[in-house]
């Protein structure tokens, strides 16, 4: 199925306007969801829109929208009257400025977008839009209406086409004292901070995001599967953390006992852990690939793990149920 647009309308950049159209740069498609079921009948439940006084049900032509007042007490704001407040940006992405990338504080993103020429017109606007914003090595800062809301977005030159990403309002972000005021101020070492280090060493890599890991829903895929084929269900014993009191002493046990681990200057001398001459095999959960970090065989590993990957538990209603409808 082609991908729907979530909005459609005009860049425009002073003068210089064409049609695009606006899609989501993310989705959830793709994850396990669940129905809420009766567990008598196994019915899917379904949900009514009643009156909280008088518990009858309202139509969907006699619901409006109102603003609360007091307890008990809200203004009534009509479709007209919403429909009155149209901006210019409900139907054109109107450029208004020019930052440095570096100075948008991650705080303020929201959602990412792809904005492409919408149709067969435009395209030079378009491509004139796309290589300004990227001879300039800035984003551009625009307004667009998404869901009857106004939001500020940042437009940036991403291979052939445009990437928008939502903004917040300052009145949406929370002021950090309001949380780490309290944090205690702590006298930290030399040597922990050493220690410390050497771990970031260690587990240093790239940011390679197709190596990231979704166990969770490895463990639904492999959940739904087993009920679906009949299969016993095995309890998981809860991973339990060590019971590590001393900073200092986390810190070495986090090391693992590396030849090359910084000694601490107050600590004893003791002897270096020998390590195995067989790597260790990591376990990975069903259905995900192998986090291939700096390990020996990472190639092989992801090979046979491809092999046996789990698949998606299918979506039949014929053999997938536990309770029979009716």
């Amino acid at each position: 199925m082609a991908p729907r647009a979530n909005w459609k309308g005009f860049l425009r950049l002073s003068l210089v306007t064409c049609p695009v159209a606006l899609f989501p740069a993310t989705s959830d498609a793709d994850k396990i969801s669940f129905n809420q079921i009766n567990r008598k009948t196994g019915h899917r439940i379904k949900y009514i829109k009643v009156d909280a006084e008088t518990g009858e049900e309202v139509a969907s032509d006699d619901i409006m929208k109102g603003y609360k007042v007091d307890t008990d007490s809200y203004i009534e704001v009509t479709k007209d009257e919403l429909d009155a407040l149209a901006l210019e940006s409900t139907k054109t992405i109107e450029i208004d400025q020019f930052v440095p990338k570096s100075e948008i504080d991650d705080l303020y993103l929201v959602r990412p977008y792809y904005i492409v020429p919408d149709g067969k017109v435009g395209h030079d606007a378009y491509a004139v839009i796309r290589e300004t914003i990227r001879s300039m090595d800035r984003v551009a800062l625009a307004r667009v209406v998404l869901t009857n809301r106004e939001h500020v977005i940042a437009l940036e030159a991403r291979d052939n086409g445009l990437m928008g990403m939502l903004l917040r309002y300052p009145y949406e972000v929370r002021d950090t004292a309001d949380y780490f005021d309290d944090i205690q101020d702590v006298k930290i070492t030399k040597d922990m901070l050493d220690l410390a280090r050497h771990i970031v060493e260690q587990k240093s890599g790239h940011f390679e995001p197709d190596k990231f890991e979704d166990h969770y829903e490895a463990a639904l895929t492999e959940l739904i599967n087993n009920k679906v084929s009949g299969q016993p269900l095995s309890a998981k014993a809860r991973p339990r953390g060590d019971n590590v009191v001393d900073l200092m002493d986390a810190l070495r046990k986090s090391l693992g006992g590396t030849k090359d681990a910084p000694a601490a200057k107050a600590a004893p001398a003791q002897k270096p852990a020998t390590k195995s001459s067989k790597p260790k095999k990591r376990k990975t959960a069903p259905g995900q690939k192998e986090m291939l970090l700096p390990f020996s065989g990472a190639k092989t590993a992801a090979a046979k793990q491809e092999a046996g990957r789990a698949k998606k538990p299918a979506r039949s209603t014929a053999g997938g149920r536990a309770r029979k409808a009716g």
